[in-house]
């Protein structure tokens, strides 16, 4: 299907998806697609179906159709200026059909979620003997061949193999529930993401992306250079938080004063909000028990350095005047909006809006304050 010289190309069926049939690529509407890097992204696909015989008198053809069945892999791949992208490597969740009172206006929507969902899909108690959480990551995320998952696991700054003789990791839980909780100890992300090609996809379990060569340029009242619609920019000073609080050290059983005062994360701007802020910053109370000093350090760490994005910048982006596809979890620069907020930020969420004539993209920017620390981003 073609969008204003993008290809859309729809694979569609159980676990090995294939080209789907001209009857729905015919009947095709729109598509949505949303990239998070800390929900499951998910997918949005609107049909047009209507009855045209006798033979349609018991239902909607679509609706019926097997292809559409829950749990089929769908896989979409959008072919911008004759580079291929999987936008989405997903699964059916969800049927929603809205008949019309008009001909030609009913719509039978087909929605679903990134293969991670069929991650969450069994809770039963799993030991980890001798295992850390790095080994515990590779291991789940191997445990999925048939998605094509390829692991991508950054250790986290502190690993502690456990004895067994005196504590075993027990996961209580789906797969993805426990990558996540291990992720969040240390302010890590876990997500998957599409590709790079098709039937292929990266598990990453690590710290967020902010290290990565950015991407083209936002560019936002600067006249013809312009390919952001509209942009709005918040900056909230109550975002960064310290952590603080004793911790009773496991191996030595003393009491030991648990502080953080800077985030670690590389800095994307020249004034961070938990520097520009001092003294006034939220502080709370170091929580954890069953860990060493080390540990205990890592996790308050990671406390305040999830909480360190206190600039959020959230638009829509003109995808002709773009000439690429934005993508989530990574660096990309802005310009033209002045000083303050220009410079790198961190794409958090992109949601793909793509219907006949029209090709959308909303985004979501992170950063830790304003100020820029560069003089130009990459055009």
């Amino acid at each position: 299907m073609n969008f204003l010289g993008i290809h859309l190309t729809l694979f569609i069926g159980p676990t090995v998806a294939l080209p789907a049939p001209p009857l729905l690529m015919e009947a095709l509407d729109s598509v949505e697609v949303s990239h998070s890097d800390e929900e499951r992204s998910g997918f949005q696909i609107v049909f047009h179906v209507g009855r045209t015989g006798p033979f349609d008198l018991l239902d909607y053809p679509l609706v019926g159709n097997p292809l559409l069945k829950p749990f089929n892999r769908v896989i979409l791949l959008a072919t911008f200026n004759a580079t291929p992208r999987v936008l989405m490597d997903g699964i059916i969740t969800h049927h929603q059909l809205s008949p019309g009172q008009e001909p030609g206006t009913s719509t039978f929507t087909v929605m679903g979620e990134d293969i991670s969902v069929m991650m969450d899909m069994a809770r039963e108690p799993v030991e980890h003997p001798a295992q850390d959480e790095t080994i515990i990551a590779n291991k789940i995320l191997l445990n999925y061949p048939e998605f094509g998952i390829l692991p991508m696991v950054i250790p986290p700054p502190v690993i502690d193999p456990p004895i067994p003789i005196e504590r075993t990791p027990v996961q209580c839980g789906s797969d993805l529930e426990y990558l996540n909780k291990m992720a969040g100890r240390y302010g890590y992300t876990f997500y998957i993401a599409p590709g790079p090609v098709p039937f292929v996809n990266i598990g990453y379990w690590g710290p967020p992306k902010r290290t990565d060569i950015p991407q083209s340029a936002l560019s936002v009242n600067i006249g013809p250079e312009s390919n952001v619609a509209s942009i709005q920019f918040q900056n909230n000073a109550l975002a960064p938080t310290t952590v603080s609080g004793p911790v009773q050290d496991r191996l030595t059983n003393q009491n030991v004063p648990v502080q953080t005062f800077a985030s670690l994360r590389p800095p994307l701007s020249s004034q961070p909000a938990w520097l520009a802020n001092q003294p006034n910053v939220r502080r709370t109370h170091f929580q954890g028990s069953g860990l060493n000093t080390m540990q205990a350090f890592a996790r308050a760490q990671g406390i305040m350095d999830a909480s360190n994005d206190a600039v959020t910048a959230d638009g829509e982006l003109d995808s002709l005047r773009y000439g690429n596809l934005l993508q989530a979890r990574g660096l990309v620069g802005l310009r033209g909006a002045g000083y303050s907020y220009d410079g790198l930020y961190y794409v958090k969420r992109v949601t793909h809006s793509i219907r006949r004539g029209e090709y959308k993209q909303r985004f979501t920017l992170k950063r830790d304050g304003i100020g820029s620390t560069t003089p130009l981003v990459m055009p």
